[in-house]
């Protein structure tokens, strides 16, 4: 994967909601989790 490629906005909102939900398969947990790895940081300027 080239390295300005990011997770989207929406998919990174699903990947969430997938990761929170106690009835989401280990499987399907593990490629959320890889999703939001590659989501950019929310927020501003850390201090």
């Amino acid at each position: 994967m080239a390295g300005n490629e990011r997770t989207s906005q929406s998919v990174a909102s699903k990947a969430s909601k997938l990761l929170s939900n106690p009835n989401t398969s280990k499987a399907v947990k593990s490629v959320a989790a890889s999703a939001l790895t590659q989501a950019p940081n929310k927020g501003g300027k850390r201090k």
